[in-house]
């Protein structure tokens, strides 16, 4: 009888949290020029490419995927305690999710109020789930961050 390949609880770990850093790296790559466009273009309508539009979509689902596995059946695992390390993983959520709110903040208190015309509700709605899946997908992303940050807090004295 042959054994199957069972990845432990810390490989499982590691591979979800690297498809979280490039989902989320890949994410930042791709919006960080449509990030740029809303703020140099105030006021006009952008719009996207279908493949981007798609490849964001595909991003921000894997970053979801990756979150929710995680948070459901694996446990945060880490091999050595450093708190040095555990406040850069902190400070990197944290500063993850500043992206997301400077986005956030540009789309609604700058570029929305800018527009001469606004779009109709439906447009609306499938505009906000968008960005919503994104922020919240930073979110969730800076939230594994800081969990795992805790976790290599070394134990108090």
């Amino acid at each position: 009888m042959s054994k199957r390949f069972r990845p432990s609880n810390g490989t499982l770990y590691a591979l979800l949290l690297a498809g979280q850093t490039i989902a989320a790296s890949a994410l930042f790559m791709k919006v960080f020029p449509i990030f740029h466009d809303v703020l140099t273009h105030l006021g006009e309508r952008l719009t996207l490419d279908i493949a981007d539009q798609i490849s964001i979509t595909a991003v921000a689902v894997t970053l979801h995927c990756c979150y929710w596995i995680r948070l459901g059946w694996v446990t945060v695992t880490v091999p050595f305690k450093s708190t040095l390390i555990s406040h850069l993983c902190i400070f990197i959520g944290r500063l993850s999710f500043l992206f997301g709110g400077a986005l956030f903040s540009a789309v609604f208190f700058r570029h929305v109020p800018e527009l001469d015309v606004l779009p109709t509700f439906e447009q609306s709605a499938v505009k906000l789930s968008y960005i919503a899946l994104i922020l919240f997908g930073l979110f969730c992303y800076s939230l594994e961050l800081d969990r795992l940050g805790k976790a290599l807090e070394p134990d108090p004295l």
